[in-house]
């Protein structure tokens, strides 16, 4: 009974960001933005303790999908709320989300000039002093097993293409976006075949 009690409560959240909500890092939040929602599997919690969730991603499928999640689990949260878009053209105004989460989405980037469009997208809808929550690929551990190929993107051990961030690259983005730390940078190794880094900034206010 434990065990589903938890499962409905914060679903296959990621589990970086369970560890935040756990510290109770996100409890002044009100307004939270999903970019690659997809299935929604780190929406349940929120969705169930009355913040306003947002969420987009580029499948409408997926969308639909998040829809109806919505529905059952917080009808009172607008399903407007959840719309068809890119990560780097997000719709909405700008210092609107006092979170912003972007899981497993930074890494489909195609070039160095649709990452920043990315990052940049996702800072100006954040308001100041609000969380960015990131898991994205890297190459932190596994320098000398990805091959390069173009503008950021690396062949990986297991077999996939993804663009690739390392501690330089966050570091040059903090500086330029002027954010901070809100946790130490952490990135955990999968037998040697990829490497996923949680990456968590804070918008000065």
């Amino acid at each position: 009974m434990r065990k589903n009690n938890l499962q409905q409560l914060y679903g296959n959240i990621d589990i970086y960001l369970f560890d935040q909500l756990l510290k109770g890092r996100f409890d002044t939040c009100q307004r939270v933005l999903d970019i690659g929602v997809g299935g929604g599997r780190n929406l349940p919690y929120f969705l169930q303790n009355d913040y306003e969730v947002f969420g987009v991603d580029t499948n409408p499928t997926a969308i639909d999908h998040v829809k109806e999640l919505s529905m059952e689990l917080a009808p009172a949260n607008d399903t407007d709320n959840f719309v068809v878009a890119t990560a780097e053209d997000l719709p909405f105004d700008t210092h609107f989300f006092d979170l912003v989460i972007c899981s497993a989405v930074l890494h489909f980037a195609k070039s160095h000039m649709q990452f920043d469009a990315m990052m940049q997208s996702a800072w100006r809808v954040l308001k100041p002093g609000g969380y960015f929550f990131a898991r994205l690929a890297s190459d932190i551990g596994i320098e000398d097993q990805v091959k390069p190929l173009s503008e950021g993107e690396y062949l990986l051990p297991d077999g996939s293409v993804r663009y690739l961030v390392n501690y330089e690259i966050l570091q040059y983005y903090i500086t330029k976006l002027g954010a901070e730390l809100f946790e130490p940078i952490k990135t955990t190794n999968v037998q040697d075949i990829r490497c996923m880094t949680t990456w968590c900034l804070v918008k000065p206010k």
